[in-house]
């Protein structure tokens, strides 16, 4: 998957976004699948879909071997709890699950980005988390 854009199969993008959800499929057809306009073309329903087919952030269970990696392994168990606390507090205000790049980040740096991005209307992390599981993918997709 070195060579993007390109062409890629549901099967790979499936892999790239934690799932094969409605936008997987639906990118599937596309030629440059991970590029500006396949983003901006995503529906509200897709979005949210694709967003909580992603592992939460500072979970230990349910991960795939490439976000556990991503996730690194800090166990700091006050970060671990606050993670937990802040995912429910973003789930229950927006509605889908909080997606950021971690970048091997420990998870404690993730605490202050998800508690700023609670104090943002749900049309902002809409659009913010969507650009975020683009980035992960496109992160993914040249390795």
């Amino acid at each position: 998957m070195h060579n993007l854009p390109r062409k890629l199969t549901r099967a790979e993008l499936a892999e790239l976004f934690e799932g094969d959800t409605p936008l997987v499929a639906r990118l599937a057809d596309l030629n440059d699948p991970l590029g500006v306009e396949a983003l901006r073309a995503v529906s509200e329903e897709e979005a949210v879909a694709a967003l909580n087919a992603h592992p939460r952030i500072g979970e230990r269970r349910h991960l795939s071997a490439r976000s556990a990696v991503e996730q690194g392994s800090e166990e700091d168990p006050r970060a671990l709890a606050e993670l937990a606390e802040l995912n429910a507090a973003y789930e229950a205000r927006f509605g889908f699950r909080f997606v950021v790049f971690v970048n091997e980040r420990p998870r404690s740096a993730i605490v202050p980005v998800l508690r700023e991005r609670l104090g943002r209307t749900r049309a902002e992390e809409l659009e913010t988390g969507l650009g975020e599981l683009f980035t992960i993918a496109r992160a993914r997709g040249s390795r």
